[in-house]
């Protein structure tokens, strides 16, 4: 299989699976515009994210990625997928620990 190939198959297959999260959620060759898919965002209809996905063998440079994805409250991830290796998902710490802290008030501040 081509590389090509291989990224959008792995496009339709998190859009699928993250649709129980985002019901709306399609690749942005479906539905979304050129305008997105050249900022870096692969998958549209995820409120409060934005996601590139990489299904790569080596590890992408993540820094340089999420420099150039959009700017402002959305959460940039990066989705990276390796063969028998699973996926796994990247953002910036800060990101991270916004998305912590929402948990916790939803938890009761249990991580305070």
């Amino acid at each position: 299989m081509n590389s090509r190939t291989k990224g959008h198959n792995f496009e339709r297959e998190m859009a699928d699976l993250l649709r129980q999260y985002w019901p709306d959620c399609y690749t942005t060759r479906y539905k979304g515009t050129l305008w997105q898919d050249h900022c870096g965002i692969d998958l549209v209809g995820t409120p409060g994210f934005h996601f590139q996905l990489k299904a790569l063998e080596h590890s992408p440079t993540y820094h340089d990625i999420l420099s150039w994805m959009p700017k402002g409250s959305n959460v940039n991830c990066i989705l990276h997928k390796r063969n028998n290796k699973g996926v796994v998902a990247v953002m910036k710490l800060e990101d991270f620990l916004r998305m912590v802290e929402l948990c916790g008030e939803c938890l009761g501040n249990k991580f305070k």
